[in-house]
């Protein structure tokens, strides 16, 4: 009962957290660790249930979704499947202490490149952002990223939209939801084939992640305050970095 309790509340956090500021799989990963699922499977798990969240977050911001930039949806898409299965194979190969050892100094790059970002884009990425090579670059290391990781990697795409030329917070919410979706579903499908799921607690935090993902993101697209959103979501990162280096 105690278990259970533990991974519906944390697929709802987990769920909220992603539409908004990306780094629930920090909440539902420790989770299943503490549960006692190994932690290149626990990884594997999250990011499998993070699924349902990033659908229905992106279905609420489904208004607010569109490409700026340099880089067109279609390449964005495309960029994110191949990164997403680059991303599974690494972590395949990965051993669960080396694994374990990576984590915080992942979201620790996450978390500052999104706080930079509003000084970073103007002197690195020009006023329109970065051209189309370099900003295809980007995206397919952050796929890569979240392939491997899916903890942080809201924040990692945010990150990189606004290196891309991105402005409208809750527009770049939208489509951080659709890429997670999609380059997660990819590295899901390839890890589960590699029997690197926890399907006994898969289903209940894949229903509670969905659950928070739709309220989350139907909640949050009533702020107007972008620079107290940024704050938010650099604070949650911040606190999440903090989290898993004391651990």
């Amino acid at each position: 009962m105690l278990s259970t309790l533990v991974l519906i509340l944390a697929g709802l956090a987990a769920g909220a957290l992603n539409a908004v500021a990306g780094g629930g799989t920090f909440l539902s990963f420790p989770a299943l660790v503490w549960l006692g699922v190994p932690p290149v499977m626990a990884n594997a798990t999250a990011t499998l249930t993070a699924l349902p969240g990033y659908l229905s977050s992106a279905w609420a911001f489904r208004h607010d979704i569109s490409a700026e930039g340099s880089v067109g949806l279609k390449l964005m898409l495309a960029l994110a499947i191949l990164g997403g299965f680059i991303g599974a194979l690494l972590l395949m190969i990965t051993p669960d202490e080396i694994f374990v050892g990576i984590v915080p100094w992942l979201l620790l790059t996450a978390t500052v490149l999104f706080a930079a970002g509003p000084w970073i884009v103007p002197r690195l990425a020009g006023a329109h952002g970065l051209p189309k090579a370099a900003a295809s670059a980007v995206l397919i290391a952050v796929s890569i990223y979240g392939g491997y990781f899916n903890g942080g990697l809201g924040i990692m795409l945010l990150a990189a939209f606004s290196l891309i030329g991105f402005s409208n917070l809750h527009g770049m919410n939208g489509l951080k939801n659709v890429l997670s979706a999609l380059l997660s579903t990819v590295s899901a499908l390839t890890l589960a084939l590699a029997g690197l799921i926890a399907w006994e607690s898969a289903l209940i935090l894949a229903i509670a992640t969905a659950a928070g993902g739709y309220l989350g993101g139907h909640y949050s697209r009533r702020i107007r305050n972008m620079t107290l959103l940024r704050a938010g979501i650099t604070a949650v990162g911040a606190a999440m970095t903090i989290a898993f280096f004391l651990n």
